[in-house]
């Protein structure tokens, strides 16, 4: 019999209905029945398209006697992260304190009388393996601490919740800001995080999409190694371009990949990172890197993002899941199974010229990278021939069913039953996870706005306006904008990361098309409800949650660590320059220096921790504003000006084509186009 979150919305919590687990969701009525049991709450976090959450479902939360002990002697709760990203950033913190690796699924044990985390982990192994307990011997041992131990208990949860308090609270430093070499530093220290990550053999690779960033904007500046700036950032792109991280035959870039040589992913793909990277490619071309991997890239996956992530009402979805069924008949997923390819079969369905082609331009062979078989790796960037482009669109027939050409949009999978049960023309495809999510369209919309202003292709910018105009429209409730939307329904009250993402890509449509006024003024409007809902008066800079909104959090955050999506308050600095140079309102301006005096410890001793931080001390110090005729702004905004905006001014004095200012004043009146170019990169020089 299916349990309470057979009734709730999100995908991630139903792939548990039907555990024997009795799983509650995070509320109020959860919360004080643990209270009323005392009974410590096992809570467990993470989200649909998650690899080793799948794994744990299908093994521990799956098996009778686990269930029977947990139910029995704990109050289990299930959380979607991406629901409530600020809970899972409060826990992962916890559990990082206690000395261990953070991932999901997140799985914390809490006192219920305060919601203190005294115990956690990721994935636990229904066995003993993996060099970890088997998941009931460590439910025992917890549950026999928890009755047995209490003063040892009370110290352990003194010192963590002292840990969240003190990690929440940023000492505001008065440090000088105006010298640009803090920004020179953070800089430098960044790109020796992408160099490290490049040339680590033995961790994973992960995109990194605001490190990279960072490092693209400190191309243009003149100091220190600036060609290996150059060097690492095109580097990156290539990477992504050419790697298995790119899923060459459909589009759409996976999470990561398991290896450094960005060879083998895990499959899942999420509309956060494709939006970013989208955004990146882009401006590595418009920089010089004319590099036609990055162009197909681009093109690949907004292919993809129409076709299967777009919702009838112009919204993106969530993300796709790294496992599918290999046939209605099996039991659990496999992993990468949509995506990969054996030799042997595709010998028969190549000619030996075509077998031959694929084998030259991809790493593809006999033997396989992947479990026998073959993720798709490019030897080498360039343009793909005519020939190779056709023997993509053969896999591309067998993997849907259908041509490229014809299948305009693909149904989604949307959960484990829909995948096994549909009549599929080709493979059996990864559920979808089809909520829409504020902060990871805005990212996608930020992406392919950026794409449109490079390339003008006209799909970019539908695409972009379609779901920017979803969420000012059906976002809001009673004056509030909420995170999410289920079919139609919204949920969730907005997070900081959704207010600053969404002003981000409203600027980014307005910079697009400078004449297009509605999005400024939008992007005003969303501002105005991010500051007064959560900007904090004492400390300055963007809590994580509304006040109205915090009740059931340990500490209230002001998120300014970059992770696979950059910070709250990285980008809303940024927000605050730009908004400030387009209105010429220095009360942004204001604003924005009060987030750097807030983060400026962090600015001065944790670099890493921080680049787009660093990214928006770049707007700060170097943001420039460009008025000038439409005939111009077409010539420009497909350049790489990352710290320029664009006012649309017809009425500019006789013979003056256009002028730049920067803070306070302005240059000399441009009076021909290699003038203001000229004015623009000198002054974004410093």
């Amino acid at each position: 019999m299916p349990n309470r979150l057979a009734n709730t919305q999100s995908l991630y919590l139903r792939k548990h209905a039907d555990n024997p687990i009795d799983w509650w969701y995070w509320d109020k009525e959860a919360l004080e029945s643990a209270k009323a049991q005392n009974k410590p709450i096992f809570l467990s976090i993470g989200y649909s398209s998650c690899h080793w959450c799948t794994v744990m479902e299908g093994e521990a939360f799956s098996d009778l006697a686990i269930a029977t002990y947990l139910n029995e002697n704990f109050l289990p709760i299930k959380v979607d992260r991406e629901e409530r990203p600020d809970l899972d950033s409060i826990y992962m913190s916890s559990v990082q304190m206690m000395g261990i690796q953070g991932g999901w699924p997140l799985n914390v044990f809490l006192t219920p009388e305060d919601l203190v985390p005294f115990y956690g982990g990721t994935y636990f192994p229904i066995e003993p393996r993996y060099g970890r307990p088997g998941f009931l011997q460590v439910l025992q041992s917890i549950r026999r601490f928890y009755d047995t131990e209490k003063e040892k208990l009370q110290g352990f949860k003194r010192e963590i919740l002292k840990g969240l308090q003190n990690s929440a609270i940023v000492p505001i430093n008065n440090t000088e800001l105006n010298d640009p070499q803090l920004l020179y530093h953070g800089i430098d220290i960044n790109t020796q995080v992408i160099q490290v990550s490049s040339d680590d053999f033995g961790r994973p690779c992960f995109p990194m999409i605001p490190y990279s960033n960072l490092v693209l904007q400190g191309t243009r500046l003149p100091f220190g190694d600036q060609n290996q700036r150059i060097e690492l950032s095109s580097q990156r792109g290539q990477d992504l371009a050419l790697g298995g991280i790119f899923d060459h035959v459909g589009g759409g870039f996976h999470r990561y990949t398991v290896d450094c040589t960005w060879t083998v992913p895990h499959f899942e793909k999420m509309l956060y990172d494709n939006g970013q990277i989208v955004e990146y490619l882009a401006n590595l071309w418009s920089c010089g890197q004319e590099e036609a991997a990055f162009q197909r890239g681009i093109n690949r996956t907004v292919e993809w993002l129409k076709r299967e992530m777009t919702a009838p009402q112009g919204y993106f979805y969530a993300s796709q899941d790294a496992d599918n069924f290999t046939s209605a008949e099996e039991k659990e997923p496999e992993e990468g199974a949509f995506y990969v390819w054996e030799y042997q079969q595709l010998e028969q369905e190549l000619t030996p010229a075509e077998l031959q082609e694929l084998t030259e331009v991809f790493t593809f062979t006999p033997e396989g990278n992947f479990e026998g078989k073959n993720v798709l790796q490019r030897r080498q960037g360039g343009q793909l021939s005519d020939s190779i482009e056709s023997i993509l669109d053969k896999l591309f027939m067998k993997r849907y069913g259908s041509s490229r050409d014809s299948l305009e949009t693909f149904e989604p999978a949307r959960n484990n039953q829909a995948a096994k049960t549909n009549n599929w023309p080709g493979r059996i495809p990864p559920v979808t996870d089809t909520k829409m999510i504020v902060a990871w369209n805005s990212l996608m919309i930020s992406g392919l706005a950026r794409a449109y202003g490079v390339f003008q292709e006209p799909l970019y910018w539908e695409l972009a306006t379609n779901a920017a105009e979803f969420i000012v429209n059906k976002q809001w409730i009673n004056g509030r904008l909420y995170r999410l939307n289920y079919e139609g329904k919204v949920s969730v009250l907005a997070q900081s990361e959704d207010y600053a993402f969404l002003i981000k890509a409203l600027l980014d449509l307005q910079s697009a098309i400078p004449q297009e006024t509605k999005w400024l003024e939008k992007a005003m409007a969303v501002q105005e409800e991010f500051d007064e809902l959560f900007w904090s008066v004492e400390m300055g800079g963007y809590y994580n949650n509304a006040a109205d909104n915090s009740g059931d959090l340990l500490v209230r955050e002001r998120s300014y660590i970059d992770n696979a999506t950059p910070s709250a308050n990285g980008i809303a600095l940024g927000n605050l320059v730009r908004l400030a140079r387009l209105t010429d309102n220095l009360d942004y301006l204001h604003q924005a220096e009060q987030v750097l005096q807030a983060f400026a410890q962090i600015l001065t001793q944790s670099p890493r921790a921080c680049p787009s931080l660093f990214s928006a001390l770049d707007w700060y110090y170097f943001g420039s504003l460009v008025r000038t005729n439409q005939e111009i702004l077409a010539k420009v905004i497909p350049q790489y000006f990352p710290t320029t905006v664009y006012r649309l001014d017809e009425k500019l004095p006789h013979n003056v084509i256009g002028l730049v200012c920067q803070g306070l004043s302005c240059l000399e009146p441009a009076k021909t186009k290699d003038q203001l170019l000229r004015q623009m990169r000198e002054i974004s020089q410093g």
